[in-house]
């Protein structure tokens, strides 16, 4: 069994027992989450496919780790000009372990 979920603005497959990183969602190490925008759930030969979600599907799953990813460096220049910019980015994530999936 597996579903298609959506959070953060991306789409993400997972099944049970699967651990992914997330966009960040509030919580702390060890809290359960629920994520009710599952976009489709597939249990063998049966496909349930939302409209745009999947009316009373959820995943359940729990709060594994939260943290900041590597930093992106960001460089600017235009040349001949003397314009330099250098700018670091780390973005915040969420590691999810699935628990449940549920149609």
């Amino acid at each position: 069994m597996y579903a298609i979920i959506r959070t953060g603005g991306k789409q993400y497959h997972v099944a049970t027992g699967d651990r992914l990183r997330v966009e960040k969602i509030q919580g702390n190490v060890g809290d359960t989450v629920e994520l009710a925008d599952v976009l489709m759930v597939v249990d063998g030969e049966e496909a349930k496919i939302g409209q745009p979600v999947v009316d009373g599907a959820k995943v359940i799953a729990k709060i594994a780790e939260q943290g900041r990813a590597k930093k992106v460096v960001v460089f600017k220049k235009k040349r001949r000009k003397g314009y330099r910019v250098k700018r670091g980015h780390r973005q915040s994530y969420t590691a999810l372990t699935i628990e449940d999936i549920s149609a």
